[in-house]
């Protein structure tokens, strides 16, 4: 019962967070682009890279419910998040031009346009985890007073 009660809190802290509605946000719009290109028979680049970034974006969403990004100290999660974020922002944003440039098809041109939303998605998730860690830096990262008071001893 307590271990049930301790993830339902752990669960909480990442959805009540700022990063966790961005990317469940980020989430939803990423699979209702790469739907909606589906229904419009869009090219597969279209469909591969939306079902891409939402399958990355996925298991984002499911490190941080499971607290992994605390158990596996070995990588750096929120640099990770931060370069996530510029590809798929880069990336997006060409399906999304590609989409509404040489297609005149509406459900296309709809595809392209939640593919731009989620790119703004991006830039603010990139933003928020940017913003972390320059005001709460965490790990190996972090300055400490034990190491600036050996310097000046």
């Amino acid at each position: 019962m307590a271990t049930e009660a301790r993830l339902k809190a752990e669960f909480r802290l990442f959805c009540f967070s700022a990063k966790g509605p961005v990317k469940i946000l980020r989430l939803v719009l990423t699979v209702t682009s790469m739907t909606i290109f589906i229904i419009a028979q869009a090219p597969e680049p279209y469909i591969v890279i939306t079902g891409f970034e939402a399958t990355i974006i996925f298991f984002f969403i499911i490190l941080y419910i499971l607290r992994l990004d605390r158990t596996m100290k070995w990588l750096f999660w929120p640099l990770l998040d931060i370069i996530n974020s510029m590809v798929t922002t880069l990336f997006m944003i060409i399906v999304s031009l590609l989409a509404l440039i040489k297609e005149n098809t509406t459900l296309i041109i709809i595809g392209g346009v939640f593919g731009f939303v989620t790119a703004l998605c991006c830039i603010a998730d990139g933003l928020l985890v940017y913003r972390k860690l320059l005001f709460h830096p965490s790990g190996p990262y972090q300055k400490s007073n034990v190491q600036e008071e050996k310097e000046v001893l």
